[in-house]
C-alpha cells in the first residue's frame, strides 16, 4: 500500500516539475485587422493567423511580387541592372503613387526597382512590367505564373501595380510566402526594402513603412493601401537570430497598420525563438557501408535544420536518424539514405533527408566478396 501510494506520489511530483519546466505562451493579440499573420521566416512555421485564407485585393502589396520577377529576370541574366528602360506613355500616366518619371525618359533598371520598392511607384511598376514582357498584361501572366511555383494557390494577379480590379486578389498566407521568397531567393535585392529614401529627378520621397524608422529590427517591407483593401503592411523583422514575418491588411489607418504590425511582432520575438538543429553537413553518425572501398561512411543533413520553439524550450527537442536499410557501395555524396524526425513534446516539427557525406566506391571483386561472406555468416546472429 505504501509502495503504491508513494508511487502515485512521485508521478504526481514528477509531472508537476515537468510542467513547471514547460515555457507557458498566452493567447497571441487580437488585432484590429481584417486578417493577419505571423511566420517564422527560417522554417515558415505559422505562430499566430486569423482569417490567413480570406482571399482579399492586395493593393501595392502587389509589387512584391513585381520586384521578384524583376530579381529573378536580373539573376538570370536576361536584363541587367543599368539597362535603360523607355517610359512608355501609359507608364508616365497611371495614377496614384509615383516615382515621377517622365514620357520618354531612359531609366535603369535598378533605380525603377528602388522606384518600385521605396516609392511604391506605379509609374515604375509599369515600366518594368513592359521592359521584362512587352506587356503589363503578359507580365502578369508571368506573376500569376511565378505565384503558383511559389505555392500561392489562392492569388491571382491582374496587373503589375495592384492598382484595383476583379479578381486581383490574394491572401495573408501567400503574401507571407512571397515574403519568404523575396528573403531567401534574392537577399541582395531584398535589401533594397530597407532603404528609407530614394530621390529620382530631384524629388526625394520616404518609404512609406514607418517602422524603418520606429524599429532597427525591421528591415522591410511593403506597404498597400486602397479604399478596398485598407491599409496593409508586410513587414519583417531580425532579433537574436530569429527573423519573423508579419501580414497585416485590412487595417484603417497609416498608424494603425504600423502598431498592429508591431503587436505582432513583439509577440512572436517574446515566447518563440528559432533553434538551429543541425548544420549543413553536420555528420550525426557513421554507418557501415558494404561492398565498399571503405567500410563506414558518416551520415548528414544537407543543409541547416532549424526549428521553431518555446523560448527556452529546446530541452524538449527530440531528433531521430532514421536509415533506409543496409548501405551499399558505389554511394554517391548528398545521396539520400534515410531521413532525420525531429520532435518537439513528440510532435513532428522537421523531417529532413540524410544523406551520405562522401563518396564511397565500389571495391573491387575479391573485397566485395569478403563482404557477402561477412554478410552472410552475421545473418545467423541476428
Amino acid at each position: 500500500m505504501f509502495k503504491r501510494l508513494f508511487a502515485c506520489l512521485l508521478l504526481i511530483v514528477s509531472t508537476s516539475v515537468a510542467q513547471a519546466d514547460k515555457p507557458l505562451i498566452p493567447a497571441p493579440p487580437q488585432l484590429a485587422a481584417t486578417a493577419y499573420l505571423l511566420i517564422d521566416a527560417h522554417t515558415g512555421q505559422v505562430l499566430v493567423e486569423h482569417d490567413a485564407d480570406k482571399q482579399i485585393p492586395p493593393a501595392s502589396l502587389t509589387k512584391m511580387m513585381t520586384s521578384y520577377i524583376v530579381s529573378e529576370e536580373l539573376e538570370k541574366g536576361a536584363i541587367k541592372e543599368q539597362d535603360m528602360v523607355n517610359i512608355s506613355e501609359k507608364a508616365w500616366r497611371k495614377g496614384g503613387s509615383k516615382m515621377f518619371v517622365k514620357v520618354g525618359d531612359k531609366v535603369p533598371v535598378i533605380d525603377l526597382l528602388r522606384g518600385v520598392i521605396v516609392q511604391s511607384g506605379n509609374d515604375a511598376s509599369i515600366a518594368l512590367a513592359e521592359y521584362v514582357s512587352g506587356s503589363e498584361e503578359v507580365f502578369a501572366e508571368v506573376m500569376n505564373q511565378q505565384a503558383q511555383l511559389l505555392g500561392m494557390q489562392d492569388t491571382h494577379f491582374v496587373n503589375a501595380t495592384g492598382w484595383p480590379a476583379e479578381g486581383h486578389v490574394t491572401t495573408a498566407r501567400d503574401l507571407g510566402k512571397l515574403a519568404r521568397a523575396l528573403i531567401q531567393d534574392h537577399p541582395d535585392h531584398y535589401a533594397l526594402y530597407s532603404e528609407k529614401y530614394f530621390r529620382f529627378n530631384g524629388i526625394n520621397q520616404p518609404n512609406r513603412n514607418r517602422l524603418l524608422w520606429r524599429d532597427p529590427a525591421v528591415d522591410g517591407i511593403k506597404t498597400g493601401h486602397t479604399e478596398e483593401a485598407g491599409f496593409c503592411l508586410v513587414a519583417s523583422a531580425v532579433k537574436r537570430g530569429m527573423r519573423l514575418i508579419s501580414v497585416i491588411v485590412g487595417t484603417d489607418s497609416d498608424e494603425k497598420r504600423a502598431a498592429e504590425t508591431q503587436k505582432l511582432l513583439a509577440y512572436g520575438f517574446r515566447y518563440y525563438q528559432t533553434h538551429k538543429v543541425y548544420g549543413s553537413n553536420d555528420v550525426l553518425q557513421t554507418e557501415r557501408v558494404w561492398g565498399g572501398k571503405v567500410d563506414s561512411v558518416g551520415v548528414a543533413v544537407k543543409n541547416d535544420v532549424f526549428v521553431t520553439i518555446p523560448r527556452g524550450g529546446e530541452e524538449s527537442i527530440k531528433a531521430d536518424l532514421i536509415i533506409d536499410g543496409e548501405l551499399k557501395a558505389p554511394l554517391a555524396k548528398g545521396q539520400q539514405v534515410g531521413k532525420v524526425v525531429v520532435t518537439l513534446d513528440g510532435e513532428t516539427v522537421a523531417d529532413v533527408p540524410a544523406v551520405v557525406a562522401e563518396d564511397v566506391e565500389e571495391a573491387g571483386f575479391f573485397k566485395r566478396l569478403w563482404d557477402s561472406i561477412k554478410r552472410f555468416v552475421m545473418g545467423f546472429f541476428e
